[in-house]
């Protein structure tokens, strides 16, 4: 069967992108470009997920190529959820800058920036080359940093900076770390490295390389002690912008930091993966610090994302079956409510001109709407049953019980109540009490606002309501993280 397919959700956003920049002037056209490229390429993610789930795991070999030597993209679930989840928000994320983003920005090739991160996303999670996973890496930074410089305001460019630097360092000891893999196995292709690392056995090289690649991951997911580029780098931009990042960028590291390490770096899993296990739980502690302690909404969101990446890691860690479906359960909701809940701050933002908690409060009285969808991603974030968030963190810590984890588990299950605190402290003090709102806009503006931040709230409430429909996917993409032999025999054809 032709699986040629498997390269649109890298294509069209190319392509989409590559044609907005010729119509940088005419905003409408730029509109509906962007809006049909959207659309389409989440139905081709819905197809690609439905395939995966029907055939299993379909690989494509660019140009003829057979694996292990040629450029090789690979589909299997859980690879293709979270395309599927990176172009929803996407689409939701378009949608709200279509109302917010000013028009100086859009001129300046807002909506090619979107589609080229959109591009680096789709093609980190589909690749089965590790050099092609730093190339598409690179794509999706290359991105970044056009859009967090977008606008040019001073915040925006003194964050740019410790951004881009750090990235740049990240990215030259990313080649490193592949240039030592390449030079010890002799090949690049994942399933390929998965056999040959399984040859070499116990070696130490081996785990000093794996321990490269999660320094590598490891800034670019944010994970302990490599997250202090991230908070001021995601306050600086527009709410839009920042919704992307918190929900997109991150969880490519995340995704990374799982895929290596369930398919190639087993050799000595007493050592990696409990390494991991800790650094996963310090990300938990520090992100809840910070979330309980800034009264800048926009802050507490930020911390939210670390707390977020090390409830994933953990659960990747345990490398039980409960602890890998978890994991899987957990970055899919996180990047849809991470979405809305930025959504929400930047709409708080256009309706009071400030993220500072202090400076307004009572905002339910004049929008209900946008106070109950507030609580609602609230709940979903915390991991109150039964929304979205339970479940995957329900299976992260029966995971930690499983492998005798039982201190990480129970900070795990603390982390729910503070980040319920941290949560429950904006929607208590920002949309209860006197109304105090220093600045307001139109009733009308709000409601288009509200319009994309429902469609996510709404997409969390199914996940979590919906998860027996939704379990079967989630089983399947844990099996293949948890058995690499069948990703292997998919890619290589054994």
């Amino acid at each position: 069967m032709n699986h040629n397919f498997i390269i649109l959700p890298i294509v069209i956003p190319l392509l989409t992108g590559v044609l907005l920049i010729f119509f940088n002037k005419r905003q409408k056209m730029q509109i509906c470009l962007s809006a049909a490229a959207s659309v389409v390429n989440t139905a081709i993610a819905c197809f690609l997920v439905q395939f995966v789930k029907t055939y299993g795991i379909v690989s494509l070999e660019v140009g003829g190529w057979k694996a292990p030597f040629g450029i090789v993209l690979v589909a299997d679930m859980y690879a293709s959820l979270l395309v599927l989840t990176a172009n929803i928000v996407v689409l939701a994320c378009l949608f709200f800058s279509y109302k917010t983003m000013a028009q100086e920005r859009i001129r300046y090739f807002y909506y090619s920036g979107v589609m080229f991160l959109l591009t680096g996303v789709s093609g980190a999670f589909l690749t089965g080359d590790i050099f092609n996973l730093f190339v598409f890496f690179e794509v999706m930074l290359m991105a970044s940093y056009f859009l967090i410089v977008h606008g040019n305001s001073k915040p925006q460019l003194r964050e740019s900076i410790k951004y881009i630097l750090v990235n740049v360092i990240s990215s030259a000891l990313f080649v490193i770390s592949v240039a030592f893999l390449y030079a010890v196995t002799g090949t690049l292709n994942m399933a390929d490295l998965s056999l040959r690392v399984k040859e070499l056995g116990s070696s130490g090289i081996i785990t000093v390389i794996s321990i490269m690649f999660l320094i590598v991951f490891g800034l670019k997911s944010a994970l302990f002690p490599l997250f202090f580029w991230l908070p001021g780098s995601y306050q600086a931009p527009p709410s839009a912008i920042a919704s992307l990042f918190g929900a997109l960028l991150t969880k490519v590291g995340v995704y990374s930091i799982t895929r290596v390490f369930t398919l190639i770096f087993l050799q000595d899993t007493d050592f990696t993966h409990t390494f991991i296990s800790w650094l996963a739980v310090l990300t938990i502690i520090f992100g809840v610090i910070g979330s309980i302690s800034y009264p800048d909404i926009k802050q507490i969101m930020i911390y939210n994302i670390l707390t977020a990446v090390g409830i994933m890691l953990f659960g990747m860690s345990t490398m039980t079956k409960a602890g890998m479906e978890g994991a899987v359960y957990y970055i899919i909701h996180d990047m849809i409510i991470k979405s809305a809940l930025f959504l929400l701050v930047g709409a708080i933002l256009a309706i009071t001109g400030t993220t500072r908690l202090h400076y307004f409060s009572g905002l339910i009285q004049k929008y209900p709407a946008l106070g109950w969808l507030f609580l609602v991603a609230a709940l979903s974030l915390s991991g109150i049953p039964p929304f979205s968030g339970f479940i995957g963190k329900l299976k992260v810590v029966e995971g930690g019980f499983e492998n005798g984890d039982f201190v990480m588990a129970f900070v795990v299950l603390l982390s729910s109540l503070l980040i319920l605190y941290s949560v429950m402290k904006i929607f208590i003090n920002g949309f209860w009490g006197e109304e105090n709102i220093p600045r307001t806009q139109t009733n009308v503006a709000v409601k288009n606002l509200l319009i994309p931040i429902t469609f996510l709230v709404a997409i969390s409430t199914l996940y979590g309501f919906c998860t027996e429909f939704i379990s079967p996917y989630i089983t399947q993409a844990g099996e293949v993280l948890l058995s690499p032999d069948v990703y292997v025999k998919a890619v290589l054809k054994e």
